[in-house]
């Protein structure tokens, strides 16, 4: 059985008022389409709901025993269209903001003054993804905007804009015969073992191990890595070696690990990117701030 809650509503209104004409008032419609939709229900139902001569209206046995669901329901109903309304509040305020790791370079903090100029009660909230999507989240909806390494996968479903272009540099044990020079070359780090990003980060994966300069050769693999922290580990225990943005380099050079510039490498290029599809005004405004940032920085 469906009942419409439009009709229990009419029906506690006039259980309150035992008058359908001071409910029609109340209710802002017809007396005569009032005592309809009662009709209706009580037909659904298969039972009087009410007792009505010229000068009373009653309710039935039936009738108060549907009365207190009958207010559970509206209630009920009430508090989930508030919640909804709720939440729709919060999804226009609240823009998340993936990352696999920290952007720092004092990107953050700049780009939340220009939001919040424009959007003050914006609530960005930040949000840690795995290595194993390279998209920080974008691809599966998680995130509205993200920080993200080019090149992305599928990178035509995104808009980005560049953020921060740095050298690459090459993170190195201590103890490796490479690690005191001033810099190194890519053909100096050919034979190394490399860590490598998961998989399915795709064309980032080959990125970071500079396969476009390998000739087609394949390069030895010494472990995956998915965190800055497992990077630190692998390369503290001689897992093999680890290209990263010079940006980066803090995130793993102590206890054991050093980072040198690799010279011959063209440099990185980290952006913010959002779907390409995405025209909330928060989304567009996040980027704009990004456009401005990077202006002023160049």
């Amino acid at each position: 059985m469906d009942v419409h809650g439009r009709d229990l509503r009419y029906f506690a209104v006039v259980a309150e008022e035992l008058s359908f004409t001071a409910a029609a008032k109340r209710l802002f419609v017809s007396q005569p389409a009032l005592s309809k939709q009662v009709r209706m229900l009580e037909k659904q139902l298969g039972a009087e709901l009410f007792r009505r001569d010229r000068r009373t209206v009653r309710l039935t046995a039936v009738g108060e025993a549907l009365l207190p669901h009958a207010r559970a329901l509206i209630a009920a109903w009430e508090e989930a269209v508030a919640a909804v309304e709720d939440a729709k509040a919060d999804e226009r305020h609240t823009l998340v903001i993936g990352m696999s790791t920290s952007p720092s370079r004092g990107i953050l903090p700049a780009l939340r003054a220009r939001l919040m100029t424009k959007f003050p009660e914006t609530n960005p909230v930040l949000r840690q993804v795995s290595w194993t999507d390279p998209t920080a989240g974008l691809a599966d909806g998680a995130s509205d905007v993200a920080f993200v390494w080019l090149p992305l996968p599928d990178q035509e479903r995104y808009r980005y804009v560049v953020v921060a272009r740095e050298e690459r540099c090459v993170a190195l044990p201590a103890k490796h015969h490479l690690s005191g020079k001033r810099d190194v070359t890519i053909d100096e780090l050919r034979d190394e073992q490399f860590l490598a990003l998961p998989p399915e980060a795709g064309p980032v994966r080959d990125y970071w191990l500079a396969t476009d300069t390998r000739d087609g050769r394949e390069p030895r693999i010494g472990g995956v890595i998915a965190s800055s922290e497992e990077t630190y580990e692998a390369v503290a225990n001689g897992a093999g070696v680890a290209l990263l943005a010079a940006g980066n380099a803090e995130l793993v050079a102590r206890d054991g690990v050093v980072t040198v510039p690799v010279r011959d490498l063209a440099p990185c290029e980290l952006a913010l990117a959002a779907r390409r599809d995405d025209e909330r005004p928060l989304v567009r405004a996040y980027l704009t701030a990004a456009t401005q940032d990077e202006r002023r920085r160049r």
